[in-house]
């Protein structure tokens, strides 16, 4: 029998899951949580195989609470289960220490098959997302970043806007601009919040 807790912050979506696993041989829901934190303390109390985590709820989000397990040493196995299958979303899910990671669109069986190989310690991975990572590991070498580049993005981390930036690092506003068309290119993203949300992902901030 395999225990399962599921974690989800819609009320419908856990109910739906649990009709679901509830009507198959082998498996027990042992518990259900709306957040991050109470599925770490759920998965503290009750010590469930596997926990069917979503990623994105309000407070605690999914990869903050699979970090905090891993931390624990908790030896649930984390199957996350979202809509989500962006690289900001997979990479950071599965570095926290998550066994798999399924899309909610996934076929019955094809749920079934994750939650009991997660159960085995396998990696489960939905096809979409395998693809996905492929494509990570066959993407070019980054450029990396000049020591310019990372005091401009370091000050664009910390909230300033190019006309502070540019009064902090005694340059024109302009050439701040021009950095971050750099950044922008080399961390091939459009946008600050992507630039910023990238590099810490990296690690380089």
């Amino acid at each position: 029998m395999i225990t399962v807790l599921i974690v989800d912050d819609h009320p419908i979506v856990r109910d739906g899951l649990r009709g679901v696993f509830t009507g198959e041989h082998g498996f027990e829901v042992v518990g259900e949580a709306a957040d991050g934190a109470e599925a770490v303390l759920l998965a503290e109390k009750l010590r469930p195989d596997v926990v069917l985590m979503d990623l994105r709820m309000p407070g605690t989000g999914g990869v903050a609470a699979i970090a905090d397990l891993a931390g624990r040493g908790n030896p649930a196995r984390v199957l996350v289960l979202t809509t989500y299958d962006t690289d900001a979303d997979v990479l950071p899910a599965i570095e926290a220490g998550a066994t798999g990671y399924l899309l909610k669109d996934s076929p019955r069986a094809e749920l079934f098959r994750g939650v009991r190989a997660a159960a085995r310690g396998e990696s489960v991975l939905s096809p979409a997302v395998a693809s996905r990572l492929v494509g990570q590991v066959r993407a070019p070498a980054v450029e990396p970043l000049s020591r310019r580049e990372l005091e401009v993005l370091g000050l664009i981390a910390s909230g300033c806007a190019n006309r502070e930036a540019a009064k902090r690092l005694f340059v024109s506003e302009a050439t701040v601009k021009t950095h971050l068309m750099h950044i922008y290119a080399k961390l091939g993203v459009n946008d600050r919040a992507a630039a910023v949300a990238a590099a810490y992902r990296r690690g380089l901030l």
